[in-house]
């Protein structure tokens, strides 16, 4: 793992990243060449063609990780991988033609941009299947070793096959009730730092239910004086999963880690100009799509096309949210806050359309020009949901430690879902994204959320 603005980055998407720019370059540059210039200019023709070079190579980068092909588990179905890969030329197609309508000097002439397009696509398919071979290769998955073979350990297997990491083996404390497949339990003869050279491992993780009179402080401290990495069993998941355990959560961990600068006075007042500048910019972009969607909601019932719902924000404090009306107006007569459902039947027949394309959120951009909300963050619920779930869920009401958002971290990497469970999943991705929080971040989740929103993961 590479640790960039905060994120961690394996190595083995680091790779793929610049292979693509590589390949971006070098067939934009061969369509050029191909479309533009005679044999005999050949030698001398790569320079002449910088700046639409830099322009194809970063729409088509921008809108493959918009499209999830930066992610492995988006690539690693190939029929899902090869839909993706289609839908990222598409809107890159349309996103530089109309840079060449605004920007003539970049202006990329189709007999050019068609064969680079489709060399592009032929090339990146191929490296997304290199990819994935790739990935399973010991060079490109860090070695660790597990201390502990309970609960956490189990957790930590389950993972596994999904990861960017390879558990060479779990060392069981005494008396602990092993939760791991047995056979890759490791008896320990010797050290530690021995046990964990004899198998390669360069990072110990320690998922240890119960510390006390268990843990091999002297042993450990050994192994980082060799340059291995120690790392507990929080900090390891939240780095490997983007999300922070909730259920094993020391306090102690959360008190002391880095992280939490959002709070920042900088960092508050360039996250405040993020959200005025791209609320902004939606509103001006969707201007065609929010008129007739009103028009629409008021012709199928009459009814108002705004609706307003008390919500809880910043710090625990109450606001009134604007969404489009996207249920009957009957829909909570007796006033009783539900969980939406799949099907629901009060949704009006506009309503499901508009749901499934998030044009129901964008009104939201007034609660965010307002100061009520953030542009990313935590999604804003019921006062009277958050207090069912703050008696339920540990440390739910931290999440209000940030204003909320019309997009956030939790609804770019899990589905949509609306019961207890759900929303315990979902505060690990929040509280990951309060804890690391950065402007790069904020930026990375605006671009997913197209992803989101072109390949509805459940929307209700």
């Amino acid at each position: 793992m590479i640790r960039l603005f905060r994120l961690h980055v394996p190595l083995s998407l680091l790779l793929l990243f610049f292979a693509d720019v590589v390949i971006l370059f070098g067939v934009i540059v061969l369509g050029l060449v191909l479309s533009y210039v005679t044999t005999s200019k050949l030698p001398h023709s790569v320079d002449l063609f910088g700046t639409q070079q830099v322009v194809f190579v970063v729409v088509l980068l921008g809108s493959l990780y918009t499209m999830g092909l930066h992610h492995r588990r988006y690539i690693a179905d190939r029929k899902i991988a090869f839909l993706r890969l289609i839908a990222s030329h598409l809107v890159a197609f349309i996103a530089l033609t109309t840079i060449f309508y605004v920007v003539p000097t970049t202006r990329i002439w189709l007999s050019a941009l068609i064969p680079s397009l489709g060399l592009s696509f032929i090339c990146l398919s191929a490296t997304r299947l290199a990819f994935v071979r790739l990935a399973r290769v010991s060079l490109f998955r860090h070695r660790v070793l597990i201390l502990g073979a309970g609960t956490q350990a189990q957790k930590i297997q389950n993972f596994e096959d999904n990861s960017h990491f390879k558990c060479v083996g779990f060392v069981a404390s005494n008396e602990q009730i092993i939760e791991v497949a047995p056979d890759r339990v490791i008896t320990k003869q010797g050290s530690l730092s021995d046990l964990a050279i004899r198998h390669g491992a360069t990072e110990i993780v320690i998922s240890l239910e119960e510390r006390r009179g268990c843990l091999p402080t002297e042993e450990l401290l050994a192994c980082r004086l060799q340059g291995m990495q120690v790392s507990n069993f929080s900090s390891f998941m939240e780095r490997e999963t983007g999300q922070v355990e909730i259920e094993s959560l020391d306090l102690n961990w959360l008190i002391f880690a880095d992280g939490f600068s959002v709070h920042h006075r900088l960092q508050r007042s360039i996250k405040r100009a993020f959200d005025i500048v791209v609320s902004l910019a939606l509103i001006v972009f969707t201007i065609p799509i929010l008129i007739p969607a009103a028009l629409a909601i008021w012709l199928e019932d009459r009814g108002p096309f705004l609706y307003r719902q008390t919500r809880t924000g910043l710090y625990g404090r109450t606001f009134m949210l604007l969404k489009f009306r996207s249920m009957k107006m009957d829909a909570e007569a007796d006033g009783i806050a539900r969980w939406a459902s799949a099907h629901d039947a009060r949704v009006t027949k506009v309503g499901a359309l508009i749901r499934k394309v998030r044009v129901d959120e964008i009104p939201q951009v007034i609660n965010v020009l307002q100061g009520d909300m953030s542009f990313v963050g935590p999604r804003p619920e019921r006062p009277s949901i958050v207090d069912e779930l703050s008696r339920t869920i540990p440390f739910y009401r931290h999440r209000h430690s940030v204003k909320p958002g019309i997009t956030g971290w939790a609804q770019v990497n899990y589905p949509y879902g609306a019961s207890m469970e759900d929303a315990r999943q979902k505060l690990k991705f929040d509280l990951y994204y309060i804890k690391n929080y950065t402007l790069i971040l904020d930026i990375l989740i605006l671009m997913q959320t197209a992803r989101v929103v072109l390949w509805p993961q459940g929307s209700r």
